[in-house]
């Protein structure tokens, strides 16, 4: 709620104060600065001292902006009040980093959308503060924010949790451990887009409907409020929806739409279409904010804070540059369609990142049961020569994965069965694309041993044969007892 008193209150502030109109995205955007750096070290303080602590100490940092904003009478005074407003901002982080200490990573999303939702904040400021700001003015309805602040000073003082669990891993170390993944800067980029563009667009919506759809001020700032309540209710929906799908698959939807919008406001369409377009674009919003703190804690389940830091971080930079971009693109061009067919293209690359994603995580996954299986495998070109194996194979026959590619099969054989046994056997892979039976073979010691094998034939899209896969298990010691 503290966050967005500038931009919720712009249009006031202007009749009092001399705002620069080329300076008036800079105002509004300043905020964000130091509420998207702050995110990191806010939640790394939040696992040394608790988050009880700096909850409180942020709520009490933020008296000093509130009060100044309620008193400027120029443009300075709001730059200077509206940089540390950006606390207001920054302790989203806080809860972000505490929450995976007292739930299990299966129902982070939910947990983590419920805890989002308090972007509903910025849409009770954004519809109310005007309408109050009409009766009593806006030095007046910023004060009433210190009243708000005072009570949940209170609040985290006395009912804060005094027993969380503290770490205190240096924040350098916490960051050279993660900074090298690209799932972060993947991450980054995703919330970059998602949460940046909810904030760019509760910042920029109430100045361009009235400046440029001639709505009144209150009727900006109820159609604003609305976007930020459709993107804060649909955000414990994504969390929610990431906890029971395929995280993947649902950015996937989110970035393919925002594609889509972001090329319907290009065109600079009538207010309803223009309506839809916001509407569609608070919807993936509120749904890419849940799935993507989802899918931090899985891939990043002892790093989750400070990930979380600088994932968060990149978002509220992703609400600082569009507004100014957005500003400079209508000053050079005179209509903001570049800046909304950069927000499409930047939403195609993520949607392509998305994919690749999903395509990876599907080959790790494989790479994880081929690799942990009891069974040996082995994969062989249609020549016969050896692919690769598996850590079971070396368990069981001795011979390392170096020491088998490029060999056949061969080095394993032992003189036990007949050329007519090997041309049975390959008879039914021909006829029926595998074979299965008892089969001795030999250790790289020399040791001989019965094995249970399975030989499968790999087949194309055309069913053309491409390599065999053969998976065995070591028998001798039932033999013995059988």
């Amino acid at each position: 709620m503290v966050w967005v008193i500038i931009s919720s209150l712009i249009s006031f502030m202007g009749e009092d104060i001399s705002i620069p109109a080329d300076k008036l995205a800079i105002l509004t955007a300043i905020p964000v600065i130091l509420g998207s750096i702050l995110r990191i070290p806010l939640g790394y303080f939040a696992d040394v001292i608790g988050s009880r602590w700096v909850f409180l100490l942020s709520f009490v940092a933020l008296l000093f902006p509130v009060f100044y904003i309620s008193e400027a009478n120029s443009y300075t005074d709001l730059i200077i009040g509206g940089l540390f407003l950006g606390i207001g901002g920054a302790v989203f982080s806080v809860g972000v980093t505490s929450l995976p200490k007292y739930y299990p990573k299966e129902k982070m999303g939910f947990v983590n959308g419920i805890y989002g939702a308090g972007n509903i904040g910025t849409a009770i400021t954004t519809f109310s503060a005007p309408i109050i700001a009409n009766q009593i003015g806006w030095s007046s309805t910023i004060k009433l924010y210190l009243i708000l602040l005072l009570l949940f000073i209170a609040l985290n003082f006395f009912l804060g949790d005094r027993k969380e669990k503290r770490t205190k891993t240096p924040i350098v170390e916490q960051i050279k451990g993660v900074y090298k993944n690209g799932k972060l800067w993947n991450f980054s980029l995703f919330y970059f887009i998602t949460f940046g563009s909810f904030v760019a667009f509760t910042v920029y919506l109430p100045n361009f409907l009235v400046s440029n759809f001639g709505l009144e001020k209150v009727d900006a700032g109820m159609r604003t409020a609305g976007f930020i309540v459709v993107a804060t209710l649909f955000r414990p929906i994504g969390g929610w929806l990431g906890d029971k799908f395929n995280p993947l698959f649902l950015l996937m939807f989110v970035f393919a739409t925002y594609t889509l919008s972001a090329i319907l406001l290009a065109f600079s369409p009538s207010l309803l279409l223009y309506t839809i377009g916001c509407i569609l674009i608070a919807v993936v919003a509120g749904i890419g904010n849940g799935v993507i703190f989802k899918l931090v804690p899985f891939y990043f389940n002892k790093q989750a804070g400070i990930v979380n830091g600088i994932v968060s971080m990149m978002g509220g930079l992703g609400g600082f540059f569009p507004p100014i971009l957005l500003a400079s693109i209508f000053s050079i061009t005179g209509q903001y369609s570049i800046g909304f067919m950069l927000l499409s293209s930047v939403s195609l690359a993520s949607l392509v990142i998305v994919v690749s994603m999903y395509y990876q995580d599907r080959l790790r996954m494989s790479q994880e049961v081929f690799n942990s299986t009891a069974q040996g495998i082995l994969v062989t070109e249609t020549s016969g020569k050896i692919k690769t194996v598996n850590p079971a194979f070396t368990k069981l026959t001795g011979y390392t994965k170096d020491e088998v590619i490029g060999e056949t099969p061969r080095i394993l054989k032992t003189n036990r069965q007949s050329k007519e046994f090997y041309d049975a056997m390959w008879k039914s892979i021909k006829e029926t694309g595998m074979w299965q039976g008892e089969i001795w073979n030999k250790r790289k010691s020399g040791e001989e041993y019965l094995e249970w094998l399975t030989i499968s034939a790999v087949k194309d899209e055309t069913g053309d044969v491409v390599r065999y896969v053969g998976t065995f298990s070591d028998i001798t010691e039932e033999n013995k007892n059988g």
